[in-house]
């Protein structure tokens, strides 16, 4: 079973993928942009999940970045 800590920020990460079938997960209806994948340890990839909170911020951060650029 996976660690239920974001190994970005150490924080719970609300993962269910060990509470039964696949698809009950809040992250399953997610799409994770390879460049928040790299921010991830090489010892935690395909291990431990992204929480959301992670994930939400770098959508934030990578959006501004993306809107100041014009």
């Amino acid at each position: 079973m996976a660690n239920k800590y974001c190994p970005i920020c150490g924080e719970a990460n609300g993962c269910m993928s060990g509470a039964g079938e696949h698809g009950n997960c809040w992250c399953d209806a997610e799409v994770f942009p390879n460049e928040i994948l790299e921010l991830v340890p090489a010892e935690s990839i395909r291990k431990d999940c992204i929480c959301k909170k992670c994930l939400d911020k770098f959508r934030e951060e990578h959006l501004s970045k993306t809107t100041n650029k014009k």
